[in-house]
C-alpha cells in the first residue's frame, strides 16, 4: 500500500513525498482511513510507529475537504485541539502539522508552560486552525479567557497513558467540559490500563479500535541487553562503553534531575560531548540541547523520563538505561526512542543489585528474559555494597492550579511558538 491509496489530497501527498516517505506504517494504514470517516478512534500504538502522522495527515485532509474547506481565511477560533503531556511532544506534533500541511492554507500553534504566555496570547488572537497544548498551560489560557474552544471539531489525546501518569486527569476533564458535545475524538496510548479504559469509555462514542502491537511489549526492532555491575562502577563503565564502542548518538536515561546533571558532567569530563535535559531546565536550554543532539553536535543526551517524551529522532541507534525506571511501563517508553518506524536499535541497561526487583518487573511486563552480559573489569560483586547516606528530603511543595508537572514559572520574553503553513503565511 502507498499513501496515494489512502485517499489523501495531492497537497498532503506532496508534503509526504518531500519527507521521503512512500509507504504508510501499520498504524497509518489503519488509523488514517478511520479518521477520514469522522468516527472516533482508540489506537494502541507503541512510540516510534508513525503515530503522529497517523492523525495529523487525516486531520489536515478533514479541515480542507469539501464543506469544511476554509482556504479563503484564517479561522479565528481553533477547530482542532491536540493535548499532549509534555512541551517536547507538543513541539513535535506541531512541527508535524507544519511539515505535512506546508502546501495548505492552515496554521497551527503550540502552547505550553516554561515560556512567556503573552506571545502565545498574541498569536491566539490572530487566529489558529490547529492548537497543540499541554493541559496546564491551556487551562491558564482558559482562565485568562484568551482561548475560545467553542468551535473544536476534533479532539486528540496523544499519549493518554502518560497524561494520566502525570496526574492530568482532572485537567483533561475540565478541558473536555469546555468543548462542543458534537466532535470527533481520537485517543492514542502506548498502554491500555484500566484507567485508560475508563477514560475512553466516557470520551469515545462507538470508536474504531486500532491495535498495531501487543500491549505493553517492547519494540521488536530493538535489541535489548542487560549489563550487570555494581552501583559505584556505573559511571566508569558507561565511559568505558563510549570509549570502546565508538558510539556517536546515545540517549541516556537517569532517574532524577540531579542525577542527569551529574552524569552529563561526568561524561563531559571524559571528553564525551553531553548535555542534560529535564523539567528544571528552561525551555530554551531544552530546545537547544535537543537540536544539538539531533544535529550530531552532542554525542550523549542525558534525560529523565518526563523530559524524554516527544524526543523523535530518526534512526537513533542507542538508548542506555543508566538507571532502571521505577515503573516497568517507562522502560517500554524509554527503549521506544530507538528502533523507530522499522529501523533497528539497541537498548542497554546497566543494572546493579538494588535494581534486580525492577528488572524482574520489566521482564514480567514484556514477557521475556533479557540477555545478561558482564564486562571484564566491571563484574558485579557477590553482595551489594551499602547505599551511601541520602540527604533528608524536604516537604513536597504543592503545585498551583493549571501547572504541568515539573513546570517552572514562565520566563519573560519567551519566543512565540506559532508557525503558519502555506506560502501565503510565510
Amino acid at each position: 500500500m502507498s499513501f496515494a491509496n489512502l485517499g489523501l489530497r495531492a497537497e498532503i501527498l506532496r508534503a509526504v513525498t518531500d519527507q521521503g516517505y512512500d509507504t504508510p506504517t501499520p498504524i497509518q494504514q489503519q488509523a488514517i482511513p478511520a479518521v477520514l470517516t469522522g468516527k472516533d478512534l482508540m489506537a494502541t500504538a507503541q512510540t516510534g510507529t508513525g503515530k503522529t502522522a497517523s492523525f495529523t495527515l487525516p486531520i489536515l485532509q478533514r479541515l480542507t475537504d469539501g464543506a469544511n474547506n476554509r482556504p479563503a481565511r484564517v479561522a479565528r477560533t481553533p477547530r482542532v485541539l491536540v493535548l499532549t503531556p509534555t512541551r517536547e511532544l507538543a513541539i513535535q506534533v506541531e512541527e508535524s502539522v507544519r511539515t505535512y500541511g506546508k502546501h495548505l492554507p492552515i496554521n497551527s500553534l503550540a502552547v505550553f508552560g516554561g515560556v512567556g504566555i503573552n506571545p502565545q496570547i498574541a498569536n491566539l488572537r490572530r487566529g489558529v486552525d490547529i492548537l497543540v497544548a499541554t493541559p496546564g498551560r491551556l487551562l491558564d489560557h482558559v482562565q485568562q479567557r484568551t482561548v475560545d474552544l467553542s468551535a473544536i471539531e476534533i479532539l486528540v489525546l496523544d499519549e493518554a497513558d502518560r497524561m494520566l501518569d502525570m496526574g492530568f486527569i482532572r485537567d483533561i476533564r475540565k478541558i473536555i467540559a469546555l468543548l462542543p458535545k458534537q466532535r470527533q475524538n481520537l485517543m492514542f496510548s502506548a498502554t491500555f490500563s484500566p484507567d485508560i479504559r475508563e477514560l475512553a469509555s466516557g470520551l469515545l462514542h462507538q470508536p474504531v479500535s486500532v491495535d498495531v502491537a501487543a500491549r505493553n511489549t517492547a519494540a521488536e526492532t530493538v535489541t535489548q541487553k542487560v549489563i550487570e555491575t555494581n552501583r559505584e562502577q556505573k559511571k566508569e563503565l558507561l565511559c568505558h562503553l563510549f570509549a570502546t564502542r565508538g558510539w556517536h548518538q546515545v540517549l541516556v536515561f537517569a532517574r532524577t534531575k540531579h542525577g542527569a546533571d551529574a552524569l552529563a558532567k561526568t561524561l563531559e569530563k571524559s571528553g564525551i560531548k553531553s548535555a542534560a535535559i529535564h523539567g528544571d531546565k528552561s525551555q530554551g536550554a531544552r530546545t537547544r540541547a535537543l537540536s544539538e543532539f539531533k544535529d550530531g553536535k552532542l554525542v550523549a543526551l542525558v534525560a529523565t523520563d518526563i523530559a524524554a517524551r516527544g524526543i523523535d529522532i530518526d534512526a537513533l541507534p542507542y538508548v542506555i538505561n543508566y538507571e532502571l525506571p521505577n515503573m516497568p511501563e517507562d522502560y517500554v517508553h524509554r527503549i521506544g526512542r530507538t528502533g523507530r518506524a522499522g529501523m533497528e536499535g539497541e537498548a542497554i541497561s546497566l543494572v546493579c543489585h538494588d535494581e534486580r526487583p525492577q528488572l524482574k518487573d520489566i521482564e514480567k511486563l514484556i514477557k521475556r528474559s533479557l540477555e545478561r552480559v558482564v564486562i571484564e573489569g566491571f563484574e558485579p560483586s557477590a553482595v551489594a555494597a551499602p547505599r551511601p547516606p541520602q540527604p533528608p528530603r524536604g516537604p513536597r511543595k504543592p503545585q498551583g492550579p493549571g501547572k504541568s508537572l515539573g513546570q517552572k514559572t514562565p520566563a519573560k520574553g519567551g519566543r512565540p511558538q506559532q508557525h503558519h503553513t502555506g506560502s501565503r503565511h510565510r
